[in-house]
């Protein structure tokens, strides 16, 4: 894989927290029985590789997956829809007439083809050859240490297996022992959905394929062609498998590997591609994953499992254990992750669960996003369907974005690293987009984007809605988090060299707004994230001028880029076009039921309890509308929140908590970790119709299963804790009553200060921080603000 090309934040490693200690049961999901479905197997990744492993007792399954492996290869923005700018005009002249029927028919034509999907490599599977009953099974994944581990008794003999997938070794590592008086005899082989073929040779395993060429999207339906392959021009792959210790007899032959009479087996697990960037045909120019598969095997192969191990750990453990998080209520860690689920559907309390859950986060991240990498996709890096939800893509009207929305508070930063990198290739692709959609210069990205940065409004010219399809604000978003990676680290060099893409994203704005009938600027056409709006004539619709969501992404984005060319000392004459702009844009506008107008116009929603809150932007992750500064506006932003309800798919819910922290009701906010903990699936008391929590695994449930949930829950407890978002740091700002003590290390706040707390009775007992950078340190305490001023690499204790 290609290193990243942007360089990382800078850090002292005293500045790290590390080892906090923990009791051991704190941080593993654990489960009495095996898994039957995906939604229940355990997740383990390396960034690169990942691995559902399902802990069977006669049939293991290792769901496994490359993160570079999409369907489709290159695609030539250039000559994508050339003519959809020609339709910009009639359809600004219709909105402006108020016809918006019009508009909506014509946006059609402003539309190109649908993205690719995120594959499934394959299956590694297992066949044991235990008889007997089966006693004291226990299945659980370590999120500490990253391990996934399977213990059973049959006959008196016990059987282990544990699973993990090495960053340092860029391999999967599987063990399996046997103690007592029977041994270990097993076979194994690969399977895929895809076009593949599995050999075995030298003892080795091996699956050779293709990823389609074309993969439609699955909410398409049963369409023809919607699976097609192309051997020349697709990405090819291969899966490697072999015995790297053992104290039995093996042997390979027709694609399966057979191991007998053995107390210890070790496998080594490698996976490769031949993708070798968005603009290089994967199978006339691709890499040659046959050597680079055979490669990572070659060179795990030299150390002994115990080595294997030990890198793993102290590598994934120098990221997780950089925050701990303590919420009391220890005593349920002794039941099963099931039980526990299933407690908290009967209305129970567990606070330690819900540490759990932030810690799980911060795990997923560490697994599925690594420096040089590809960033998590709808998925993370977890897909079995050819045809996935929603292609397993980058939707970036909220899901992308939400993924990275803990990175930096939760102590992950240069995990954030591939998104920007994603950013840099979008601003190709997009760069033709812009121009050819609305003759702008700088470049553009809509509703979805895939491994090829695809920018496009999708639809397959004219078949998607255009409540989605023709949402044009996802490089505007997504340039926000420049703004804010830099605010976490004060990493002036990265803001350099992010720079350019925050300009070209403004410079599309600046090209893209237009004057509406007052002389304010306003985006035409708009719409709000995938919402209906009911005008005053009844029409129902989809496509307007002027909607509160691109306009709070746009003036969040400008403020950030006149931030940034004031820190960088850049740019005066382009910084004074945007200062203008900003003052022109039409502001935010409050309805006669005190809520936050979504529309130009104070109508009403299809939908009343719509699951996106897009409009609500400046409020989160923005920080336009805040309780301090703009506390009318504020207040409207919770009548909105109010109206919508907690209720939602899982990763609505967990905005929802996000909003309601920055609003600093802890009610409301606790109320929504509460429906964001809701047990879905086989194993739960009851299922919620169109509603979204967590399956057993604690995968986000939207449903069905989307990472960003777990991601955007991550943030929103942590937001609940500490925030930085007004200049000021402040502690326990949504506190609820059902956390009354507890203890945080390792959360960072803006400026780079790293804050360890305790609390008692809901009060504050002790605040230490540490200053990453040096600096004024603002925060907000009982008796009003202090300044601190630090020095780089030192503590404080504040309170």
């Amino acid at each position: 894989m290609k290193k990243t090309s942007f360089r990382l934040a800078v850090i002292l490693l005293c500045s790290y927290h590390t080892g906090y200690s923990q009791t051991s049961n704190a941080l593993k999901l654990w489960y009495t029985k095996p898994a039957t479905v995906f939604e229940e197997a355990m997740p383990v990744g390396n960034g690169r590789l990942g691995a559902m492993v399902y802990g069977g007792v006669t049939e293991e399954q290792l769901s496994l997956n490359e993160a570079t492996l999409w369907s489709g290869n290159p695609i030539h923005a250039d000559t994508i829809n050339p003519n959809a700018k020609n339709y910009l005009k009639p359809v600004r002249e219709a909105l402006f007439n108020e016809d918006y029927k019009e508009a909506e028919r014509l946006v059609h034509f402003m539309q190109g083809p649908y993205t690719e999907s995120y594959a499934p490599l394959g299956n590694l599977r297992f066949a044991f050859d235990n008889k007997g009953a089966v006693t004291n099974y226990k299945r659980e994944l370590d999120i500490q240490h990253a391990i996934s581990k399977v213990t059973y008794t049959i006959d008196g003999t016990q059987y282990t297996r544990e699973v993990f997938a090495s960053h340092p070794d860029q391999v999967i590592v599987i063990k399996f022992t046997a103690t007592g008086k029977d041994k270990l005899n097993f076979s194994c082989n690969f399977d895929s959905q895809l076009k593949a073929a599995g050999s075995a040779k030298n003892n080795t395993l091996q699956l050779t394929g293709w990823s389609p060429i074309h993969a439609e999207p699955s909410y398409r339906g049963n369409i023809k062609n919607a699976i097609v392959y192309d051997t020349i021009n697709g990405m090819r792959f291969m899966a490697a498998l072999k015995v790297a210790q053992t104290d039995g007899q093996q042997s390979a032959a027709n694609g399966t590997l057979h191991i007998s009479n053995a107390r210890e087996v070790v496998l080594l697990l490698s996976m490769a591609t031949s993708y070798n960037g968005f603009d290089k045909n994967p199978g006339t120019n691709g890499l040659d994953e046959k050597a680079l598969a055979q490669q990572y095997l070659a060179t795990a192969g030299t150390k002994k499992y115990d080595a294997l191990k030990s890198r793993h750990t102290k590598d994934f453990s120098s990221l997780f254990d950089r925050v701990s998080i303590n919420l009391g209520e220890e005593e349920n860690e002794k039941l099963s992750t099931v039980d526990r689920l299933n407690r908290i559907a009967a209305g129970k309390t567990d606070n330690s669960l819900v540490a759990l859950f932030y810690q799980f986060s911060r795990y997923l991240l560490i697994s599925a996003s690594r420096p040089g990498g590809i960033p998590t996709n709808l998925q993370g890096i977890w897909n079995e369907l050819t045809r996935p939800p929603w292609s397993s893509n980058y939707t970036t009207n909220i899901n992308a974005e939400m993924n990275y929305w803990g990175v930096e508070s939760g102590n992950l930063s240069e995990l954030q690293m591939p998104f920007f990198d994603l950013l840099q290739r979008l601003t190709v692709t997009g760069a033709s987009t812009a121009k050819n959609f609305y003759n702008a210069g700088g470049w553009a990205l809509h509703h979805n984007t895939d491994i090829w940065a695809l920018t496009n409004p999708v639809g397959d010219y004219g078949e998607g809605g255009p409540q989605w399809a023709n949402w044009a604000m996802g490089g505007v978003w997504m340039s926000t988090h420049i703004w804010e990676h830099y605010q976490f680290t004060q990493d002036r060099k990265f803001l350099q060299q992010t720079y350019p893409i925050m300009k070209g994203a403004v410079q599309f704005c600046l090209d893209f707004l237009t004057a509406d009938k007052k002389g304010n600027l306003v985006t035409a056409p708009s719409t709000s994230p995938e919402n209906t709006f009911i005008t005053d004539k009844g029409y129902e619709g989809h496509v307007l001028y002027g909607g509160t969501a691109d306009l709070a992404m746009i003036r969040q984005l400008f403020n950030d880029y006149i931030n940034a060319t004031r820190v960088l000392n850049t740019d005066a004459t382009m910084q004074a076009q945007v200062a203008a702009a900003l003052a022109k844009l039409y502001p935010y506008q409050v309805g006669k039921a005190g809520n936050l107008q979504e529309w130009y116009y104070d109508w009403k929603d299809v939908e009343p309890h719509h699951r996106h809150l897009s409009h609500l932007f400046g409020a989160f992750p923005g920080n336009t509308i805040t309780t301090s500064q703009t506390p009318e506006l504020a207040d409207a932003v919770r009548k909105t929140l109010e109206f919508r309800t907690n209720d939602g798919t899982g990763w609505a819910i967990t905005w929802r908590i996000a909003l309601w922290a920055r609003l600093q009701n802890a009610e409301r906010a606790y109320d929504a970790v509460k429906k964001l903990l809701r047990h879905v699936g086989h194993d739960a008391p009851a299922q919620y119709d169109g509603g979204g929590g967590i399956y057993s695994n604690f995968l986000g449930a939207h449903p069905p299963f989307q990472i960003d949930g777990n991601f955007g829950g991550g943030a929103g407890i942590a937001e609940m804790l500490l925030q930085s978002h007004q200049g000021y740091i402040e502690f326990l700002p949504a506190l609820p009553d059902e956390w009354p003590a507890g203890e945080v290390k390792g959360l960072v706040a803006r400026g780079g200060f790293v804050v360890d707390m305790k609390w008692h009775n809901k009060k504050i007992d002790s605040v230490t921080i540490l200053s990453r950078n040096g600096g004024i340190c603002k925060v907000k305490t009982a008796d009003g603000f202090k300044n601190i001023n630090t020095q780089a690499g030192k503590s404080y204790r504040i309170i």
